[in-house]
């Protein structure tokens, strides 16, 4: 892989993209972390998404050998892998090829076509958990604080969803220890989600 799309890309937005052997050896520093279905990962700068695709084929991989022998499950389990994954990146044709890169690991690991629902709710997750933005402002493209969708499996085929602010979420360590000034603030006083959404399908989710 090109490591340097152009040099001007390189000045302007000091664009260079990290080897794919250096992307393994820093993942296997938390293997059990990208081998694990539900961890989240978020990737600030996730350019076209060495780092996700990655992790996103470890996901996979830990769902084969869970839930390979069940089609409903592996089906569901890995478009749940898929949810606990997100990126943010600034210029949208990395967006764009981030998301294609990862809606095309997916669909072969399931062997999916463009008409399968499952398809479809693959691409819908990563429109809402790729997001076309500056980590660094905490605000989207068109200058809206970015969001993301936390998504958790119910099982028997239904998901729920709630929406949280990066720039909440990134106070997560202010508010963790225990010797802090909001130690005695609960978790509920400071992550309330922006929005809620019933359980849904995936039929719901692909359309």
């Amino acid at each position: 892989m090109n490591l340097v799309k152009s040099k001007q890309r390189v000045e302007d937005h000091g664009e260079v993209f990290t080897p794919a052997w250096l992307v393994e050896a820093m993942l296997d520093l938390v293997k059990d972390e990208t081998e694990r279905i539900d961890s989240r990962f978020l990737e600030p700068a996730c350019g076209s998404g060495n780092f996700i695709v990655r992790v996103l084929r470890r996901k996979l991989a830990a769902v084969e050998i869970k839930y390979g022998k069940s089609a409903f499950e592996k089906r569901h389990y890995a478009l749940y892998g898929l949810m606990c994954i997100y990126g943010i990146e600034l210029l949208p044709d990395n967006v764009a090829e981030c998301r294609e890169n990862m809606l095309e690991i997916f669909d072969d690991f399931l062997a999916l076509t463009e008409d399968d629902e499952f398809h479809r709710a693959g691409a819908y997750v990563l429109s809402q958990n790729i997001v076309h933005g500056d980590a660094m402002t905490m605000l989207t493209d068109d200058g809206t604080a970015i969001s993301f969708p936390e998504w958790g499996y119910l099982g028997k085929g239904k998901f729920q969803r709630r929406d949280f602010r990066y720039d909440t979420l990134t106070q997560m360590s202010a508010f963790g220890g225990q010797d802090t000034l909001f130690a005695d603030l609960g978790s509920h006083d400071v992550f309330t989600p922006t929005k809620s959404y019933l359980a849904m399908s995936v039929g719901e989710l692909a359309s």
